[in-house]
């Protein structure tokens, strides 16, 4: 009975010390749980700081973007460009920084404590400099209205000179009337078809110009095909239109004395042509003086 009892009492004792354990176990668990929790929501109130800092680096960032665009004093504006660089260093460190690393984060927010000490200064810099051209800019002003008061004569007397040269010259430039085009075969009769087109004739009449310079010059015929392809023999035969060398189809030198005349041209086809609109230019003096437009449907 005696030993009966001493093993009662000794799982009796056991089985305290094992709800005892249970019970230390659970609660160091529930502490170690709670720690955790405590730390995700430091972590978490970590990270929205972080962003809240990075927002603001942001912000200062434009800020100072925006005042580069008003300087136009090179020395304030390398200084600004280097604090530019010195603000997208610092950025790029905080977006990088883990967000437990209170100690450098908050570095980082002192370092943006003296951005905007920097950048204020900045500011008031090109408000300075701001007065500073808009006085000049006044005067410039002045002087300017004086000045047109004083040229405005002359500047009057000049553009109706310039009118009267232009006239003139547009009243001295040939003009071609009446344009024919023929298109042959090799023995010189109508060509019915593109693919027989051996030869192409362009008639015209250049019409009388008491103004135009008389003696000797050089009629340029610019043949277009349908796909804006040029007709032409050599990359050498180009002239002077509107200040470039064009390519042109036949050119042919004659005497102009100021009246009317009628006049022609030739071109011999060595390349394939095709059915469509066909264009047909002359020049004279670098100005283009007639067009024609004909439509080879076969």
């Amino acid at each position: 009975m005696e030993s009966k009892s001493k093993i009662w009492i000794i799982a009796l004792v056991a089985a305290v010390v094992i709800v005892a354990l249970a019970v230390i176990v659970f609660m160091q668990s529930r502490k170690i749980a709670e720690k955790d929790e405590e730390m995700a929501e430091m972590t978490e109130q970590m990270e929205y700081e972080k962003e809240q800092l990075v927002r603001e680096y942001e912000d200062v960032a434009v800020e100072i973007e925006g005042i580069s665009y008003k300087v136009n004093n090179d020395s304030l504006l390398q200084a600004i460009n280097r604090e530019q660089r010195r603000i997208q260093d610092l950025m790029e460190e905080l977006r990088t920084v883990k967000a437990t690393n209170a100690k450098r984060i908050s570095q980082l927010k002192s370092e943006l404590s003296s951005v905007r000490k920097v950048l204020a200064y900045y500011v008031a810099q090109v408000d300075s400099l701001s007065r500073e051209n808009q006085v000049l800019a006044e005067k410039n002003a002045e002087l300017g209205t004086k000045y047109e008061a004083a040229t405005s004569e002359v500047q009057t007397l000049t553009e109706e000179k310039e009118v009267l040269q232009g006239q003139v010259a547009i009243a001295s430039q040939l003009e071609a009337r009446d344009i024919q085009v023929e298109m042959q075969t090799k023995r010189g009769g109508k060509a019915h078809y593109v693919k027989k087109v051996a030869i192409i004739k362009v008639s015209y009449s250049i019409l009388k110009n008491n103004t135009a310079k008389s003696g000797n010059k050089t009629a340029y015929l610019r043949i277009t095909k349908p796909d804006g392809q040029v007709l032409y023999k050599a990359e050498t035969d180009k002239f002077e239109f509107e200040n470039k060398k064009i390519l042109y189809s036949a050119k042919k030198n004659f005497e102009y004395s100021g009246k009317e005349m009628q006049d022609c041209m030739y071109y011999t086809v060595t390349e394939t042509l095709t059915k469509g609109e066909y264009s047909f230019e002359l020049f004279v003096d670098g100005h283009i003086i007639g067009r024609k437009e004909i439509e080879m449907k076969k």
